[in-house]
């Protein structure tokens, strides 16, 4: 998630809270400078199978559902952002992940790269900015346990990270590239978005799109359609969701099979279409169909469809030939969905993706 340079209503005229001591002096670090996290430690260098670009913040999860902010009594601190989501996902499930992106080098800044670390993500693309603050995102949970989000950046650091920063061997070197539309919202943050996602295509690295649509963050519904739009057909396999189907064909009926494919780019591999508990649609150039889901009793759909993602990213990671294999692909998808319903039983996002073992556990209970 990240937030457009002028605030939306929800957060006009604020920026982050503030804090008593003001950011630490000096420039911008990463974990492999001198000055290291608490209790990181860097690990050795290897070859990453899903890079993952955008937004690392903290969502502050209310403890109760079907109440506003306002009403809230209190609030659960969990570490989230797509992109870090779906890295975490990724190395919960036996995966290897890593994250590039931008924190505040602030305590939170600093709690988030302790988990990204503890969670055997590779941090070598992980930045610390000493002038800006890690971003915070207050979500409402509805009774239905869908949610809302408030915003506080004015900027945050995941804004501010500049091309020349990037590290472009880790990109090059995956096997899988990911990233959402978040990134491409402000300046410099967009000028990096697209140079890291162009040095992937360049290298041939599979490239995964997940726009994660969030309209208060953009000046506009226009600007938030032609920016996801924008990098459209750099991507061999999308996820939207019913709702980003509605938004990006203007208003027209998701579940018709012939409005989806209006969405199909030439060179794309791969459209997904997740339907929360109902499970996937799938639409390739040679097969299309529709995956059942796991039922539960969701609590929290904060960081399904980041689940949903790593799940399908860690089969792919491992075997591309599933995108010509209809029956596997589909098994694939079966793990993923259950990645995505099990998320939503518990509150915030890293905190409930689960292992590779409990999706296993799970599967049997999938509708097919």
């Amino acid at each position: 998630m990240a937030l457009h340079a002028a605030a939306p209503p929800c957060a006009a005229g604020r920026g982050l809270p503030s804090s008593s001591s003001a950011p630490p002096a000096g420039g911008r670090r990463s974990l492999s400078s001198a000055a290291r996290p608490r209790g990181v430690a860097f690990a050795a260098p290897l070859r990453t199978r899903a890079v993952c670009f955008g937004e690392l913040l903290i969502d502050f999860v209310p403890t109760v559902s079907g109440v506003s902010l306002a009403e809230a009594p209190a609030f659960k601190k969990a570490p989230g952002g797509a992109p870090a989501n779906v890295a975490v996902g990724i190395a919960r499930l036996g995966g290897s992940s890593a994250f590039i992106g931008k924190v505040g080098d602030d305590e939170f800044g600093n709690m988030l790269a302790d988990i990204l670390k503890q969670n055997n993500v590779n941090t070598q693309g992980l930045l610390f900015d000493a002038h800006a603050r890690t971003a915070l995102t207050f979500v409402t949970l509805r009774s239905d346990g869908e949610r809302e989000f408030m915003f506080y950046r004015n900027p945050s650091a995941d804004m501010l990270l500049e091309e020349k920063e990037l590290e472009l061997d880790l990109i090059r070197k995956a096997k899988i590239f990911h990233h959402g539309s978040i990134s491409l919202i402000t300046e410099p943050c967009k000028t990096a978005h697209i140079a890291a996602a162009k040095a992937a295509r360049d290298a041939g690295v599979l490239v995964s799109y997940d726009p994660n649509l969030r309209l208060p963050l953009w000046a506009s519904a226009q600007d938030a359609r032609d920016g996801i739009l924008s990098i459209w057909e750099t991507a061999d396999v999308i996820k939207i969701s019913e709702e980003e189907v509605s938004f990006l064909t203007n208003g027209e009926d998701p579940y018709d099979d012939a409005v989806v494919k209006k969405l199909i780019h030439s060179n794309l591999k791969l459209l997904l279409v997740t339907e929360g508990p109902d499970g996937c649609r799938y639409y390739s150039k040679e097969f299309s169909g529709r995956v059942g889901g796991l039922k539960v009793t969701p609590v929290d759909t904060t960081g399904a469809g980041d689940a949903f993602v790593a799940g399908i990213l860690s089969q792919l990671a491992t075997d591309f030939s599933l995108l010509q294999d209809e029956g596997r692909l589909r098994e694939a998808l079966k793990f993923a969905n259950v990645c995505g319903a099990l998320t939503v039983t518990e509150r915030g996002a890293i905190p409930a993706l689960p292992t590779r073992q409990q999706v296993l556990d799970s599967l049997t209970s999938v509708v097919a």
